[in-house]
This record gives C-alpha cells, structure tokens and sequence, in this order.
C-alpha cells in the first residue's frame, strides 16, 4: 500500500492532533492546518495526496476551500469531514470535487478504508499512466480501449502489469466485450511488440484445417495439400500467437497445443521433423471451460497450461459507466470516417442508448453507433436515428405496454426454467437447448429470481 502525504485541515486542536498521530503510526507523511486560508498555502506551496478537510470552520468553510484547492491542484484528492452529516452536505461535497466524506466522531477503521482506497487507486492511476506512455514510446496505433469504469481500469492495469512476461493468459467474456482488443494491448506493450501478433478463430475451421492452420503441413499430407504450408506458429515466432474460441479446440489439437505448451516443440501436419518456436499465448473464449472439463470435453491438464493469467471482461451491462465515453468517442471517429459533421447526441437519444443492455455488448454499441452517423440528417443523432423503434417510447409505458412486457418476460422465465429441467439443472446443456450463451443464462436466471 503507497503511504501517502496527507494534510488535516482542522480547526480543533485536539481532534487535529489525535488524526494526526493515527495516521503518522500507519506510516503516511501528516502536515497540519488549522483554517482554510492556512490549508490553500500549504497547497500551493507543498505536495499532498489527500486533504482530510473539516467542513465547518471559522473564515472559509470546507466547501469554499475544496473549490479553491480543486483550482490550485485538481488531481488532488479531499475527504470531507463533519459533524453535520446532511445528505445535502455530502452531495455538495461531492460535486465540488470531494472523493469521500466522514461524519464525526470519526470511526477510525472507516477513516483508514478511505484513505486506503484512496491509496490503491493514485496507485492504478500511476500504473496506468506509466503503461499509456509505454505504449507511446512504441508508437502503438491499435485500437483504443476506451473505458472510465473502475473494472475496466484494473484490466488495464492487470494487462500491463503482465505484459513484460512470457506467461500465457486466458481472456473470458461475453461476445462482443472486446477479447481481442486486450490480447493486443499485452503483446504491444511486451518486449514482443515488434514481432507479429497473429489472430486464429479456433471456432471457425473444421479439425483438419485448424491443425494445418496452426502448425502447418507438409506436401501431399492430406487431399489438396500440394505444398508445404507454414504455419502459425511458425509465422508468430518471437510474437504473440492469439487463440479466440479456444473452447472449441477438438481433442486432438488439444493434444499438439498442449505438447507445444509443455515443450515448446510440434510438428507440422504429416511430417516427423521437430520443429520450435518461441510464441506467447493467449487465448480467449466466451465459454465455460471449468463445465466443459468437467464433461470432458476440454482437457483439465491443458485449462491449466492456459490459465495461468486470467482476465474476466465483463458485459457492457454490468458496466455501464463505460457507454458515455464509448458513445463520445466512436461518434468522433465514425463522422470523421463519414465526413459528417455530428455535434453529439439529443438527451432522448442518449437516454434510450443508456438505458439499453445491449446483449451484443461493445460490438453491438459500435454497430449503432456507425448506423446512426450513416442514416443522420441533422447534425445531432436523434431517437430516429436509433434502431430501438418504440421500445423506449414516452416516460413510462401505458397499461398494455406493461402487460405485453410482463407477459414475455413470464415466457421468457418459464422457457428458461423447462431448459433447466430438460438439462437436469445443468446449465450449458440448458444454455444449449435455449441457444443463448451460458453468461447469458446466468445473467437471466439472477434477473429472474431463479436459483443456480
């Protein structure tokens, strides 16, 4: 945990001097102010994380000295404390600029979560920042993860952190939630950034030609094999090689991958030289790969070679913090491919896309995102514009609207529960029966109320 440089500003003496000497024995760096006016000349002159700021006090209260320091310094970090702790005040507090608020007497466990948290996150800001210039200084155009969710963030720290290592990492999540993105911020920011990162749908070839694919093959070692193919592995050498779908592996390709793991060696496809190749994998998949090696149907020795990092992306629903700035950004760049000129967005129509859950999660978002600028007439994206029809029509629904909604949402419910029945509870062969993905099914099965 980073100890941070902290200062009470405090008119109380003695309540200053007891926050003073807790928190020098958790080993963070204490300076004092006991008025508003002392505090601002400390910031201006000094270096401080946090300010553990009391709200009343003679001359300037707290929330004039939090604009002031939010002027002088707007990275700098303010808890707010008070003996009046009004809903009101803390709402104040907030959008001025405070972090967090503490009413008195202060507990001082909460106190310490606070600032620990505080602490984490200078901590992930700093990271993130090192990683962004990182990536500068390797010139990286790739695609931009764009985000201001706090999952997201860590992600995006996790995906730096590991990046300098050869380990192999396996991304989950939904379709559509950006996999592909991720395994290429690892490779560009690992030493590897220069070599290739080649991409293999695993999901999208039939046994014969994923093997031929991946590790290539040999003249006449199959019908229509007329020459010797190099394969991915061999072209990814000194690279990253990017397995999606890796879930559907069949047996026997799971058999060479796994080899290949374990020795760093395979063997194009009907040919008996041993060849090698320095690659770095990462897989993803949209699957359960603990169910299906409980059914044997994915090898458990080989989950483990893969897993040994493992990065969960959530849908866009369950971070929803994140749909303003994908929708400020792809707006930008699809006018900008399109020669519109788009200003932004009408609140309707901005509404109507945060409300939506959008089950095809960022891929979807953008797919919309691109058809609106297309088929805009104005200057500004309006609900005609959106392809939701009347599902997000007027403030609230009419009597028969609500039962239509009630009504699918029951049938939706009773199908879900007749697939688990039919697959005796077990919920990929349920997911199966309804053709929709297992996350999915769980996501239902909580909005539905039904027991797992």
């Amino acid at each position: 945990m980073k100890k941070l440089s902290i200062l009470i500003v405090e008119d109380g003496q003695i309540q200053r001097e007891m926050l003073r000497d807790f928190l020098r024995k958790e080993g963070h760096t204490v300076a004092e102010a006991e008025a508003g006016e002392r505090a601002l000349a400390e910031v201006r002159s000094a270096y401080y994380d946090l300010l553990l700021m009391d709200y009343k006090m003679p001359g300037m209260n707290g929330l004039q000295v939090l604009q002031e320091v939010k002027k002088i310094n707007p990275e700098l970090d303010v808890i707010m404390m008070t003996a009046y702790g009004t809903i009101e005040t803390a709402v104040e507090a907030m959008k001025a600029g405070a972090v967090d608020y503490v009413t008195k007497p202060i507990d001082l466990d909460e106190l310490l979560l606070h600032i620990n948290r505080i602490s984490e996150r200078r901590i992930l800001l700093r990271e993130n920042e090192m990683m962004r210039r990182r990536l500068q200084e390797k010139g990286v155009t790739a695609d931009q993860i764009v985000f201001r969710s706090p999952q997201m963030e860590g992600l995006v720290n996790l995906a730096g952190r590991i990046a300098p290592s050869r380990a192999t990492v396996l991304v989950r999540g939904e379709s559509g939630t950006g996999k592909e993105l991720f395994a290429r911020l690892i490779h560009n920011l690992s030493p590897r950034a220069a070599r290739p990162l080649i991409a293999v749908n695993c999901g999208a070839l039939p046994e014969t030609l994923l093997e031929s694919e991946l590790f290539g093959h040999e003249r006449g070692s199959f019908t229509g094999a007329t020459a010797r193919r190099i394969g991915r592995f061999e072209e990814a050498d000194g690279g990253t090689l990017f397995l999606d779908e890796i879930g559907e592996l069949t047996p026997a390709v799971q058999i060479k991958l796994l080899r290949f793991l374990q020795e760093r060696e395979f063997q194009r496809v009907g040919g008996n030289q041993v060849l090698h190749s320095d690659v770095r994998i990462i897989t993803a998949t949209n699957r359960d790969l603990e169910a299906r090696v409980r059914e044997g149907v994915f090898r458990e020795d080989l989950f483990y070679r893969l897993n040994v990092v493992d990065m969960y992306i959530p849908p866009l629903r369950e971070r929803k913090e994140d749909v303003p700035a994908l929708i400020d950004h792809y707006l930008k760049k699809f006018a900008v491919e399109n020669g519109k000129e788009i200003e932004g967005v009408s609140q309707e129509a901005r509404d109507q896309l945060l409300k939506y859950d959008y089950p095809g999660n960022v891929r979807e978002l953008i797919n919309i995102l691109e058809r609106a600028v297309v088929i805009a007439r104005e200057t500004v994206i309006t609900v005609a514009d959106l392809p939701f029809g009347d599902r997000f029509s007027g403030a609230a629904e009419t009597a028969g609207e609500g039962k239509l909604k009630e009504s699918i949402e029951e049938l939706e419910k009773q199908m879900i529960l007749k697939a688990l029945e039919e697959a005796d509870n077990h919920q990929t062969k349920a997911a199966g029966i309804l053709g929709i993905s297992e996350r999915m099914l769980r996501y239902k099965m909580k909005k539905y109320g039904l027991k797992h």
